[in-house]
């Protein structure tokens, strides 16, 4: 969406708060022993505080309030009392909801306790990448040069980008024009960003994958060629300078 008016800033600031402030205390939240299920269940009380809905359950009927991918999935995992928490797992949240007609959109990775499996280097490398391609986007850029700013940063720290997934416009509905902002350069990709507009930003950046595939569950996806992802994400708006960073209580990057 394109913010025109005051009441429309106040919407976007709203939503943007509930799903930053959920995602912040679903992170604080989570420790080993815990089911990805409880971890869940926490967020929707979350968000059910601030009267927002599920994003996922609402446009895809989603089975769980926040997407919960734990190790090798890299996204849309599926909240389960199956799946329980453990020292050193790499952990991927994505909370987007609905409030009053606006949607927003946030996500991150980090390691579970104390990094036993080195994931916190490909955690910092997505993290950074976020914070720089955000600090490059005003109206006017290229969106394309933004992918290729993403995807030299992940070549320089040794990783890679995932070229299915990328980020997206929102605001009216979860997912809107512009789609498909990609960690990489599409030279066919003519679009700029534009200001006023309303976009989720994301990382996909990877040890071993380029393409992310779905599993036989439906939802949840993992590298065509293994190893680990970390997803980083913030709704912004985008102006003549430095983007507005409407989903910053999140705390991801700090």
């Amino acid at each position: 969406m394109s913010i025109t008016n005051e009441s429309e800033l106040a919407g976007m600031q709203k939503i943007s708060e509930a799903v930053a402030y959920t995602l912040r205390e679903m992170t604080k939240y989570a420790q080993p022993g815990m089911t990805t299920k409880d971890l869940d269940e926490y967020g929707a009380k979350i968000l059910s505080g601030f009267g927002a809905k599920s994003a996922p359950y609402l446009t895809y009927g989603f089975p769980g309030w926040t997407c919960i991918s734990v190790d090798n999935e890299f996204c849309h995992g599926i909240p389960s009392d199956q799946r329980i928490l453990k020292e050193g797992d790499l952990i991927n949240i994505d909370v987007s909801a609905e409030l009053d007609g606006y949607w927003a959109d946030n996500g991150g990775s980090f390691v579970i306790g104390k990094d036993i499996h080195g994931h916190q280097n490909l955690v910092d490398a997505s993290k950074d990448i976020l914070e720089k391609a955000i600090n490059n986007i005003k109206g006017g850029v290229k969106i394309a040069d933004i992918g290729a700013l993403m995807e030299s940063e992940a070549r320089k720290r040794g990783f890679k980008v995932i070229k299915n997934l990328g980020g997206h416009g929102v605001g009216r509905s979860l997912h809107e024009e512009p789609d498909e902002l990609l960690n990489y350069k599409n030279r066919f990709d003519t679009r700029r960003f534009k200001k006023n507009s309303v976009v989720a930003i994301e990382t996909f950046i990877s040890t071993d994958s380029n393409i992310a595939v779905e599993l036989k569950d439906g939802w949840t996806m993992v590298g065509n060629k293994g190893g680990y992802m970390a997803q980083h994400e913030h709704t912004i708006i985008i102006t003549d300078g430095k983007p507005i960073i409407l989903t910053h209580m999140n705390e991801i990057l700090n």
